[in-house]
């Protein structure tokens, strides 16, 4: 027993240099739709970022909702449509999103860090993305795509953000948008946790995902790809390693990189306190991403 206790209590002693490091610091935390079905799924993540809140780190959370979407929209007998990993968002599927994700996700997300005695405030997005119509051309059929509803961002509002970080409170922010006439879109939660990070200058932005991190060989958790610089990455895109639903997460790491984040990081949500081992031990648990060579810190 009491070796228990000094094992553990050398684990504190390990984080110390971290939380010493990041103690005051903005990190930007994005999990996915995929990850928000039962409680049980997340409230693990929440503990984690309720202990970062608790020890002086300033988390703010980006989350989306996309199981919860579509089970919405079959209830109403609309098929959800997706191309090219974005979902298809007319006017009747945007109305579904808007009230899936602000009237029942975000309140649920807040629900659970008050449970963990981490206070929070839910921010619709739309109050703070600004963004305008994503379009993109298809080369293959030769003509422009429009996914209807899904916005691109443009800017972003953070004052709302930096208010409920003053009062000691962890934001959680939907990944909505409206643009200049008030519509409001849906954005993909990777691009809006991005803005989010440059605009408030995070130190750290971490992606959770249902996978490890960059895998070399898709098909191989063991080939984890721990630490990667930005013209590594570039590199990887090129040769196809880095490809589908993982384009988006590391285009949102490139921009922030650009920006000025220290770093991004990649994480499996799966993983028990999988952020707190990413962020506070040396060896860490997913990819992280750095516009240079650098420490784990």
């Amino acid at each position: 027993m009491i070796q228990d206790a000094i094992q553990k209590a050398a684990v504190l002693i390990e984080a110390m240099p971290y939380i010493q490091a990041f103690r005051g610091e903005t990190m930007v935390v994005k999990f996915g739709g995929s990850l928000i079905d039962e409680e049980d799924d997340y409230a693990d993540i929440l503990r984690d970022i309720a202990f970062m809140e608790i020890i002086g780190l300033r988390p703010v959370v980006v989350h989306g909702g996309g199981k919860a979407i579509s089970r919405k929209m079959q209830d109403a007998g609309i098929e959800p449509q997706f191309v090219k990993g974005l979902r298809v968002t007319d006017a009747a599927t945007m109305a579904i999103v808007e009230q899936t994700l602000n009237g029942v996700v975000n309140p649920q997300v807040c629900a659970v860090l008050e449970g963990f005695q981490a206070h929070s405030v839910g921010i619709k997005g739309q109050d703070i993305f600004r963004v305008v119509r994503h379009v993109e051309r298809d080369e293959e059929i030769g003509k422009e795509v429009d996914w209807g509803f899904v916005g691109n961002v443009v800017s972003v509002n953070v004052e709302p953000i930096l208010a409920a970080v003053r009062h000691n409170k962890v934001p959680v922010v939907t990944p909505l948008g409206s643009d200049d006439q008030g519509q409001i879109y849906n954005i993909n939660a990777d691009e809006a946790a991005g803005a989010m990070a440059r605009e408030l200058k995070a130190r750290k932005l971490v992606f959770l995902s249902d996978v490890p991190g960059i895998l070399r060989d898709p098909a191989d958790p063991d080939s984890l790809i721990r630490s990667l610089t930005f013209k590594e990455v570039e590199q990887l895109i090129e040769e196809g390693v880095i490809a589908g639903g993982m384009l988006p997460k590391v285009s949102g790491a490139l921009k922030a990189l650009k920006a000025g984040i220290r770093k991004t990081h990649i994480i499996d949500s799966s993983l028990p306190h999988s952020l707190l081992l990413e962020l506070f031990t040396e060896q860490g648990v997913g990819t992280e991403i750095v516009a240079g060579e650098g420490c784990h810190v």
